[in-house]
């Protein structure tokens, strides 16, 4: 049962729009974690998490995004050993501090450690992948660059918004 729901879930995330919308849910997480939200940080983890089978199976699959695909579905059912423990705690470990930093309202070490998800995630992705990395660095770079612009925007209104006498 866990098996084909394993497999059923894979062919939906063949669909590369689920890769592009993925970054974007470290937005509202960002957002939850400045606000002190658990609740909402919870939300957010549960839709990311759910956010790779919400696409229909594409109806044609490029071969980088199979090749990457394979070679995830690979690394995920093969033999596990420490270093792919430890290595594997990176994300948890990445949101953990993704969240504090936002929680500590530390917008300096937020975006620090955005960028080091993202960099993280291409260089795994490289080492891993070999040549199927392709398929993976645009929706990468594109969430990185959308995910630095937003919070940049939210920083200098907050800052802004700050500076402006109240007016009643």
């Amino acid at each position: 049962m866990l098996e084909e729901w394993f497999f059923w879930a894979y062919e939906r995330h063949q669909n590369v729009l689920s890769w592009y919308i993925r970054p974007l849910f470290l937005l509202p997480f960002c957002f939850f974690a400045y606000r002190r939200s658990l609740k909402g940080i919870a939300v957010v983890l549960l839709l990311l998490l759910s956010s790779m089978f919400w696409f229909p199976k594409p109806a044609a699959v490029d071969p980088h995004v199979q090749q990457f695909l394979q070679m995830e579905q690979d690394y995920l059912l093969g033999e596990w050993n420490l270093a792919k423990m430890l290595m594997t705690l990176l994300v948890p470990g990445s949101l953990a501090a993704l969240a504090y930093a936002f929680w500590k309202r530390s917008w300096l070490y937020g975006l620090l450690v955005l960028n080091l998800i993202a960099v993280l995630k291409i260089v795994w992705s490289i080492y891993f992948g070999g040549d199927s990395v392709s398929a993976v660095v645009a929706p990468a770079l594109t969430g990185l660059v959308l995910c630095n612009a937003v919070i940049a925007a939210a920083l200098y209104w907050l800052r802004k918004r700050k500076r402006q006498p109240r007016q009643y």
